[in-house]
Formats: structure tokens, C-alpha cells, sequence
């Protein structure tokens, strides 16, 4: 089969300064995509800012012999999304792709944790998604072509201890993706989501240096590749690391009538083996597949 090439295209990568954002720009920069690297330059906690880490992304492009421009925008900042936007169009005149890759961290167990920590993670994953989506869903529309691949994390699929912020933030992202992969489909952009295992300033000081060298970010920019790729799937949750590629989903059991008079809290209790037995749960594609599941159920139809 033939390389995945991007020429022509133009892609939008948020937090590419470093680490994933970095790898996945240069990648997508070598085979052939003119790349808007961008990157506020804060601290993992989010404070702080600056244009040179961007910047440098920028050369080494160019001195692959690659088109890039460096944007320094936060992508919770409605003005500086916009800029990035019109950055790219001004000079490209499109734009094919966007990763939605720009992250921070601030841990602490819920008790301990500040709302105010709590809604800045949220607006950095998960509305730091949603607007740069935004800003480039229309363009993308009028185009009939694109590809958005959203960030999530194992934290927001299956949990993590000291990080609820970042967790619901990242399950956030998956609701986003589940929804705009349907209102997408029409106009051929698909939606789907990485969940990264790399070393990143992020986890450098959770793993021991032989570890976190297995674990390098280029390792994961494959997955994000081929997902922003013509060929790419839409609706789909690749997980990577180290070499290694799984798919995650979320499902539902087939589930049990109980009938629709004198249904009580014990009746629950005492069927919860067949409630949530695994055979002939299914992955849905919408939220409508749940519904006609429960219609069949009450109309005592299973075919």
C-alpha cells in the first residue's frame, strides 16, 4: 500500500512546542503537511508563557525542508484561538486537520483539591478542545474534508488517583468526539481520539528513567498519523505506547426486563449478576441504540 502522505494539506497541532505536540508536528510536517505549531510555552501547571518553544518546533520543520508557522495562542483564549485560525488560512488558504494536544496538569486528591484548579484543568482539555474545534468545523464543512483527533488519557477512561480534574476533563473529550463523529459524517471529517502512554514533562517524575525511555513520545505519533489520515476511521479511541496499539470502547450489557409494575430496589440488588453479565454487551455508535434497546425490552421482543 502506498505511504500516508499529507501534501497539501494544513494542520493546526495545539501544544506542540514539546513532547507529543512536537513529535506528532514533525511527523505530519515530513510527509508533506504545512503544520500551525501551537504552543502558549507554560509550565505543566499552566503558568507562565512564551512563544520560543513553538518556535523552535518551526525551524526544525523548515530545516526538514518543511512549511510551519508558530502560533503562541492558549487555546482557552476566544481572541487567540481565532488568531491561530486566521494564521493558518492567511497563509495557507485551508486547513485539513487539527490535533487537539495542548494539556496541563495540577494533581491533588479531590479533598485537597481548589475548584478553582479544578475548572482550569477543565478549560484547558476540555473547552481547549472544544474551541479550537470549533474555530475550524465550518472551514472544514465548506471543505467536505477533515480530520480532528482529540487528546484523552487512561485517567478519564478508567480513572486515576489525585486526578478528577484531568480525569472528567478527558472523558469530557470522548463525549465531544462521540457527538461531533455524527454531526461530522456528512461533510467527511472524522473525529477521533489517542490515548497517549508517553514520557512527557507531564509524567517524568512518575517513572524511572529506563522506563520513561521505552516510552518515548514518537512512540505514540504513528496512532496520530494514520488518524489524521485520509484512511483514518472516525469515532475511534487508539491507545499507544511504547509499540504497542490497542483500541478502547466503551459498552454496554444486554441488560434484563424486569417488567413495568412493582419494580423496586431489591429487584436491582438481586439481578445485578444478570444486569451486568459481559455476554452480548456492544460498543454503540449512538446514543439512539440504547433507546431502541430498551424498546425492544419493553415490547418483550428480543430479535
Amino acid at each position: 500500500m502506498a505511504d500516508i502522505r499529507f501534501d497539501g494539506k494544513v494542520a493546526i497541532v495545539t501544544g506542540a512546542g514539546g513532547g507529543l505536540g512536537r513529535q506528532h508536528a514533525l511527523e505530519l510536517a515530513r510527509r508533506g503537511a504545512r503544520v500551525v505549531v501551537n504552543d502558549l510555552g507554560g509550565s505543566v501547571d499552566g503558568s507562565g508563557g512564551g512563544s520560543e518553544a513553538s518556535h523552535r518546533v518551526v525551524e526544525e520543520i523548515k530545516a526538514l525542508g518543511g512549511e510551519a508557522i508558530a502560533n503562541g495562542s492558549s487555546v482557552t483564549d476566544d481572541a487567540g484561538v481565532q488568531r491561530m485560525v486566521k494564521d493558518a488560512m492567511d497563509a495557507w488558504g485551508r486547513i485539513d486537520i487539527l490535533v487537539a494536544n495542548a494539556g496541563v496538569l495540577r494533581d491533588k486528591t479531590f479533598a485537597k483539591m481548589e475548584i478553582a484548579d479544578f475548572e482550569f484543568v477543565l478549560g484547558v482539555h476540555l473547552m481547549g478542545t472544544v474551541k479550537p474545534a470549533k474555530a475550524v468545523w465550518e472551514i472544514m464543512r465548506e471543505q467536505n474534508y477533515g480530520r480532528i483527533v482529540v487528546t484523552t488519557s487512561s485517567s478519564g477512561l478508567y480513572g486515576n488517583f489525585g486526578q478528577s480534574n484531568y480525569g472528567a476533563a478527558k472523558m469530557g473529550v470522548i463525549g465531544l468526539m462521540n457527538t461531533l463523529k455524527l454531526e461530522g459524517q456528512k461533510n467527511n471529517i472524522h473525529v477521533n481520539a489517542i490515548s497517549p502512554v508517553a514520557a512527557t514533562r507531564m509524567t517524568e517524575n512518575l517513572m524511572p528513567p529506563e522506563i520513561l525511555e521505552r516510552l518515548k513520545p514518537e512512540f505514540v505519533t504513528p496512532a496520530v498519523v494514520f488518524l489524521c489520515s485520509e484512511e483514518a476511521p472516525t469515532g475511534t479511541i487508539l491507545t499507544a505506547g511504547a509499540g504497542a496499539f490497542a483500541c478502547a470502547r466503551i459498552v454496554e450489557t444486554e441488560g434484563v426486563y424486569l417488567g413495568d409494575g412493582g419494580l423496586s430496589a431489591e429487584e436491582v440488588r438481586d439481578n445485578l449478576s444478570k444486569i451486568t453479565d459481559a455476554a452480548g454487551q456492544k460498543a454503540y455508535v449512538a446514543g439512539g441504540e440504547q433507546t431502541q434497546k430498551f424498546f425492544r425490552k419493553m415490547s418483550g421482543s428480543e430479535a
